[in-house]
């Protein structure tokens, strides 16, 4: 008996056991149909709303920077489409190629008709190798970082991207769109149009200069966004399309600025010199036609975001070529005209500093034409008497010496001019030959620019579109002063027809050498530099030409060395443009008397 009780009972302990269970399993199961029910009936909307919002991701798109052209419209920079190729270490991790049947289909994952034969981010890896070139273990180590974003490849080729596309691994590897700077002349002027950083934004040159006018402005969209990554169609909720940057028409013509270098580097090979540079102006506009030098630095290049142009960055003491500033002041403010006479001995005291010429010769009967055509020193510190310290620095002043000019251009040195009341017994006379004061090429080239624009300085511009034919107009000297210093220019350039002579055209020149600092910082250096507006008769164009120590068994004067130059691009640029032949010249100034 005692055997079956205990039995029945632990059977009705048993019962009572599962009933519990049951129940609770009941209670468990009617909760969640409860719950089920509310959420069907009363919440819903939240919770898909909830799950919706999960899904939903912004996708910047990334606005184009505008195209950098020459007048003519031909392409100095430009960005093209490219791709970052970006991973998520995270879902490379859970990656499962699927193998490819009759029943996958297409939706599967193999490389070159065979199996993967690895997953996660091993896996990914294999699969991505050949579309980026890559090594398949480089990528399998990036992939397999913490995280869920990871750069894998920047600036890839749309068929690049495209052929990524195709692989299945949406969700893992995704591509943002970017952008790659190219310069399709990068060695023509390099350290003028400069380059960009690695966010695209401009950091010398032109591109630094006028970089607001370059950079768009990026877009997005927002949408849904499956379990792949890839976009839920007709789930986009708000987008803003991107505004490219615009484009920045630039004066230099590509020809003439290929032209002039080249001529600059020919010149440079002949006459061994460190660097030569040159400007071309266009003297009815004031645009800048080339800016050039013989410095190898490509656009975009990192030598090219360090170093500016030189035409606008490298100072010197002009020479020579000063002496027209000065003997425009002169006339300006009557302390001389151009056919008063002087007797000018080779070297001269004053105030006990000697200034000698450039050369040995007996005392000369020269006018003030005379003194210019012949670049005596001497010749202007005597017609200098009575020409006070404040007008020699006022006309400095006025034809822009020692001011930044309206370019613009990064790495722009405004040269230096002190004051007269710095100024010491040698200085002050020195000032009146193109002594004692620093100016660049594009300062030097408005000088005179200055003057064939009939006495008027203007602002200079190598951006097309921005009016520089009535921006800060300035009355230098009067029209007739401007005439008559040009009728003595030229006299100058007929001086050396020999050597810079341009066939079948007037040309009003000056010419200029002078002692500058070398390595050691004595002045054992030598620049040499030549300025000439062409046709005289009918001013369309200024050149300025410099180089720095030259070598020439002739001599390293300006006339000798950079005048050919100049003449070499001034028949060019009389050609290229089809400018009419001058009339022949009648009124000359005499030059002795």
């Amino acid at each position: 008996m005692s055997g079956k009780g205990t039995k029945r009972s632990w059977h009705l302990s048993f019962c009572k056991r599962s009933l519990s269970v049951g129940l609770i399993l009941v209670l468990v199961a009617a909760l969640a149909l409860g719950k089920l029910a509310y959420i069907q009936l009363f919440d819903g909307r939240s919770m898909a709303q909830a799950a919706a919002a999960g899904r939903t991701v912004p996708h910047t798109i990334k606005a184009q920077r505008g195209r950098i052209l020459d007048v003519n419209g031909r392409v100095l920079a430009q960005s093209l489409e490219r791709y970052n190729i970006i991973g998520d270490p995270e879902a490379a991790a859970s990656f499962i190629p699927v193998n490819c049947t009759k029943r996958t289909g297409s939706d599967c994952h193999s490389i070159k008709g065979h199996p993967v034969g690895a997953d996660g981010a091993a896996g990914v890896a294999r699969l991505l190798a050949p579309a980026l070139g890559m090594n398949a273990m480089e990528l399998g180590g990036k992939l397999s970082v913490p995280g869920r974003y990871v750069v894998l490849a920047k600036r890839v080729t749309p068929e690049v991207k495209r052929s990524i596309d195709k692989l299945g691994l949406q969700g893992i590897i995704t591509a943002e769109l970017s952008s790659e700077r190219t310069y399709p002349h990068a060695d023509l002027m390099g350290a003028l149009i400069g380059g960009i950083d690695d966010s695209g934004k401009g950091v010398a040159g032109i591109e630094q200069m006028e970089n607001r006018q370059l950079t768009g402005s990026d877009g997005y969209t927002v949408y849904q966004q499956g379990m792949l990554g890839q976009e839920i169609p007709g789930t986009v909720t708000r987008q803003r399309n991107p505004v490219n940057g615009k484009d920045v028409t630039l004066t230099v013509d590509q020809d003439v600025q290929w032209y002039v270098r080249q001529a600059l580097k020919s010149g440079c090979q002949r006459f061994h010199a460190d660097w030569a540079l040159a400007v071309v102006q266009d003297t009815r506009t004031n645009e800048i036609l080339a800016l050039a030098d013989t410095d190898d630095y490509q656009a975009g290049s990192d030598q090219a975001k360090v170093n500016s142009s030189r035409a606008v960055a490298e100072t010197f003491e002009p020479g020579s070529i000063g002496k027209t500033i000065s003997i425009s002041g002169m006339l300006q403010e009557q302390v001389h005209s151009m056919s008063d006479r002087f007797t000018v001995p080779d070297h001269i005291t004053v105030d006990n500093q000697q200034y000698k010429d450039a050369f040995d010769h007996p005392a000369e009967h020269w006018t003030l034409a005379g003194i210019l055509q012949n670049s005596s020193n001497v010749g202007m510190v005597m017609a200098g008497e009575h020409y006070p310290d404040q007008k020699r620095y006022d006309y400095l002043t006025r034809f822009g010496i020692g001011q930044a000019s309206s370019l613009g251009l990064p790495g722009e040195s405004k040269g230096l001019l002190t004051s007269p009341q710095t100024w010491d017994r040698r200085t002050r006379n020195t000032v009146l030959f193109g002594q004692g004061y620093a100016t660049n090429a594009i300062q030097l080239t408005n000088v005179i620019a200055t003057l064939a624009n009939k006495g008027v300085r203007a602002d200079q511009t190598i951006i097309r579109g921005q009016d520089a034919v009535n921006a800060n107009r300035v009355r230098v000297v009067d029209e007739k002063v401007a005439a008559t210093v040009m009728n003595g220019m030229e006299s100058v350039a007929e001086k050396y027809q020999n050597t810079a002579k341009v066939d079948g055209y007037r040309v009003a020149s000056k010419t200029g050498t002078a002692e500058v600092a070398d390595s050691s910082g004595g002045l054992g250096g030598i620049i040499s530099d030549w300025v000439g507006i062409l046709p005289a008769d009918d001013p369309h164009y200024v050149v300025t030409v410099v180089l720095k120590n030259p070598h020439s068994s002739d001599g390293v004067f300006g006339s000798i060395t950079a005048g050919p130059i100049f003449a070499q691009i001034g028949e060019f640029l009389m050609q290229k443009y089809q400018v009419p032949t001058s009339a022949p010249r009648t009124d000359a100034i005499p030059v002795t008397w």
